[in-house]
Parts: C-alpha cells; sequence; structure tokens
C-alpha cells in the first residue's frame, strides 16, 4: 500500500509544487501522509475484523442491483484515473531512460504488469517482495537525490509547520497531492489484503493480525511519505532554489543532467519507471478487488488490466499528439482522484464505527474523531477546488 504515496501521480504532483512554489507546501505532503496512514489503518482493520473487503460490504449494505451498479461505475472511474498516472509514469520512464519514442513507449507500457504477474506467478508473497524491492530502489535514489540537491533545512523546518497556500494554482496542486496520497483504490483494496491473511479467523489470530498491521502501516506508510516530502524537496531545492522554470517530467530529467550528473538524472528515471511498475501491480489488485467484491466477476485480471489500460492508452496517446503535457495529465488525474476519495471513504468511517460489524475492533471514540476531522479537511479542499473552478 506504500505505493499510494510513491506513485507517478506523486511525482508529477511533488515536482510541480516544488519547482513552481519551493517548500510552500511540503505540510501538505505531511498532512497527507498522516491522513493516509489513518484511514489506511480503517481499511485494513475492516479486512481483519470482518474478514470481507470494502466492496463486499458495500455490496451487502447497498442490496440493489443498480445501486450496486452504479457504485462499481464510480469506482471505475477512479480505477481509470489511478491507471492513467501509472501508465505515464511508466512511458515516461521508458522514454528517458532508453530513448524509445513517446508514443512507442505508451504502447509498450499497456503491458507493463504482465511481466511482474509472469515472474510472480500465483505467488502472492513474491508479487509482495517484487512491490518492496521496487519502492526500495524508489526510496534509495531519493536518499541520493536529496543528499546531491540539499535542501533549505531552515525552509523545510518552517514549511513543514505553515500552513500556506500562496495561490490558486498552488491550491490546485494541493490538492493533487491529497489525490495522489490518499487514493480511493488503496482504500478499498486494503480491506481485501489484509482479511486475505486471515487463516482461521479467531480472534486471537485477528487481534495479532491487528497488531502487525498497526505497526507496518505506521512504520512502512511513514517511510512511504518520507519519500513522497523527499520528492517535492528536491523539486524545491533542484529547480526552484536556481529560478528554474519546470513545466515537463521530461525538462526536470534534462535539467537535472547539467547540474547534478548523469547519476541524478538516471536515478530520478529509473524511480519513476519503478514507480510505475510497482504502483501498476497494486491497481491490477485493486480492481480485481473491486470488481470481485461489488459484482461477484471473476475475470482474469490481466484481462481486465488491459482493457483499462487500452482506454487509457488511446486518449492519452491523442493527447500527447496534440501536445498536451504529462505532467499537467499527472497532476490533473490526481485532482480527480481527490474528488472520487468520499466514495470509498464514506463508507468505510461509517463501517469502522458500526459495533455489529466490527464487534471488539469498533473505532474509538478518539479514533472517530479523528478519522471524521480528516474526512473533513479532505472534503474542505474539495469543495476549495471546486470553488476556485466555479
Amino acid at each position: 500500500m506504500s505505493v499510494a504515496y510513491i506513485d507517478p501521480g506523486n511525482f508529477g504532483t511533488d515536482i510541480a509544487g516544488g519547482a513552481s512554489y519551493a517548500y510552500d507546501l511540503l505540510w501538505v505532503v505531511w498532512l497527507a501522509s498522516i491522513m493516509g496512514i489513518v484511514l489506511q489503518y480503517l481499511s485494513g482493520k475492516l479486512g481483519i475484523a470482518t474478514g470481507h473487503s470494502l466492496p463486499e460490504i458495500v455490496r451487502e449494505k447497498l442490496k440493489s442491483r443498480w445501486k450496486v451498479i452504479a457504485y462499481w461505475l464510480g469506482c471505475e472511474i477512479f480505477a481509470v484515473f489511478t491507471d492513467l498516472a501509472e501508465f505515464l509514469g511508466v512511458a515516461l520512464g521508458l522514454y528517458l531512460l532508453f530513448g524509445i519514442p513517446l508514443l512507442l513507449a505508451a504502447w509498450a507500457a499497456a503491458f507493463d504488469v504482465v511481466i511482474i504477474f509472469l515472474l510472480a506467478g500465483k505467488n502472492f508473497r513474491r508479487i509482495e517482495m517484487i512491490v518492496t524491492t521496487l519502492v526500495a530502489v524508489i526510496g534509495l535514489g531519493y536518499v541520493y537525490e536529496i543528499f546531491l540537491t540539499k535542501p533549505n533545512v531552515v525552509q523545510v523546518a518552517t514549511h513543514s509547520f505553515l500552513p500556506l497556500i500562496p495561490s490558486s494554482a498552488a491550491g490546485v496542486v494541493a490538492v493533487g497531492i491529497i489525490g495522489a496520497t490518499v487514493m480511493p483504490h488503496a482504500l478499498a483494496v486494503h480491506s481485501w489484503l489484509a482479511r486475505n491473511k486471515l487463516v482461521t479467523g479467531d480472534r486471537e489470530e485477528k487481534r495479532k493480525l491487528l497488531k502487525f498491521h498497526r505497526d507496518e502501516t505506521i512504520v512502512v506508510l511513514g517511510l512511504a511519505g518520507l519519500i513522497n516530502g523527499a520528492i517535492l524537496m528536491m523539486g524545491a531545492a533542484a529547480f526552484n532554489s536556481r529560478g528554474i522554470q519546470v513545466a515537463t517530467i521530461q525538462e526536470a530529467y534534462r535539467t537535472l543532467l547539467p547540474l547534478f550528473g548523469f547519476a541524478a538524472s538516471t536515478i530520478f528515471a529509473v524511480t519513476l519507471l519503478c514507480s510505475g511498475l510497482s504502483s501498476s501491480t497494486t491497481g491490477v489488485l485493486a480492481g480485481q478487488s473491486i470488481l470481485e467484491g461489488l459484482l461477484g466477476s471473476h475475470m482474469n485480471p490481466w484481462l481486465r488490466r488491459i482493457i483499462i489500460r487500452v482506454v487509457n492508452v488511446v486518449p492519452t496517446t491523442i493527447a500527447i499528439t496534440l501536445g498536451f503535457n504529462p505532467l499537467d495529465l499527472l497532476v490533473y488525474s490526481q485532482v480527480v482522484l481527490s474528488l472520487l476519495i468520499p466514495l470509498p471513504l464514506i463508507p468505510l468511517l461509517i463501517f469502522t464505527m458500526d459495533r455489529k460489524l466490527m464487534g471488539t475492533m469498533v473505532n474509538r471514540r478518539t479514533t472517530t474523531a479523528i478519522s471524521l476531522f480528516f474526512c473533513g479537511v479532505i472534503l474542505a479542499f474539495n469543495a476549495y477546488l471546486l470553488l476556485l473552478l466555479l
């Protein structure tokens, strides 16, 4: 689930935020990361406590077939926009690293995740290890980038706590950062992954799993949040501090080369490619959990993946051909995701507050209060964005 914090959407929003507004939006990264940790904990806890995924419980509660289908269609919208960011990350990574023309790289990216599933077979633990390796490469890559670019420590400390949005354009990026971190598909799939860990389903096993889940969520997603912050800091230190306007991912790559050398630009491209590959894997699992949970369908996950990719490849290829900026596409895809967060978030909060459903694992009052506050923050940011657009 840490992939949700460092997918290509995060690259787009954080680099745009750092390059354009220096460290001003760093507090949004930390806020989004904290909200993500709490909400992902709730999602996993729901799966452990009930033995069912969030989509399965939504289907049971809605009952009406038409309501379920309508909800599923809404979920497919955020699945498409999630996949758009992943697809662009892989395509841009291939383009930057190997010089493959962007349009050809876009079509090659349509089949990226097939390679991972071929390597892993049906061994889910192997999938986890492949994703862990990809995430580790991203983390180590940005440790190196931060070491090279040397962000301003005073500015980092100041803007970690100063809630400043300098302009309406910065507000759009801020909403994008939240959408890139608290991702709707991640809230849905975490419950599915957690309930799959159950073997006996007895009270003692659930208690142990919940403890492991809590500790893992805090540590691993906390580290992913730090990487997310490092991406913005790198953008601020490498570009904004030098007065360099970076309008595209390609410009960021090319600008790093003369400033910090071949290794810096290459590592930037490698981390982007790893980000796209790892998040694509999570995207496949999320799509599978949503489809099975809501419709009870067991469509081959590869087939579903290829269908969604084609849905994205064709319009995105047209957009790139017409000269649209892939960085802008990344940012706005994450804005759409932020607007769709309430679709899984509100049911998640309702279910985890239901004692009949959760039993002894029902939310404590403090957890409920914090969760409702974070829900309010997300809705407030979305309302702010809609006001900007009106």
